[in-house]
């Protein structure tokens, strides 16, 4: 059974720092597109941040959304088959439920609208306190 399953999320101040980890299982996601979306009470699902699959690694590149250019970064590590967000300088209105999920095909930018994904994870709350 593939899944995606995200972990740390939490309880923070504005201004603090969380990393989030999205461990995929059930097969290998190498060579997916993988990325982040977010998810606030009564809005709807917003793309955060993506990254894509190179074999050359130097070479993979990203994909941010605006409100968190400067402040998160995201990364894989395919040994793991996990992906990262790491976000910084976090606002209040960077609370949300924040969403894994992982594309084969298409590119960063279809998968920004929210194209041509195979798989989602549950979800992992995050809320900043002002």
């Amino acid at each position: 059974q593939v899944q995606l399953r995200e972990s740390g999320g939490g309880l923070v101040q504005a201004g603090d720092s969380l990393r989030l980890s999205c461990a995929a299982s059930g097969r290998s996601f190498s060579r997916f597109i993988m990325g982040w979306f977010r998810q606030a009470p009564g809005k709807e699902r917003e793309f955060v941040a993506a990254i894509n699959w190179s074999i050359n690694w130097s070479s993979t590149s990203t994909s941010d959304a605006d409100s968190v250019k400067g402040r998160f970064t995201i990364s894989r590590d395919n040994t793991k088959n996990t992906v990262y967000l790491q976000m910084n300088s976090l606002k209040p209105e960077d609370t949300a439920v924040y969403f894994c999920a992982g594309a084969f095909g298409g590119t960063t930018q279809t998968f920004r609208s929210m194209i041509g994904i195979n798989y989602w994870g549950q979800g992992t709350q995050v809320t900043v306190s002002s």
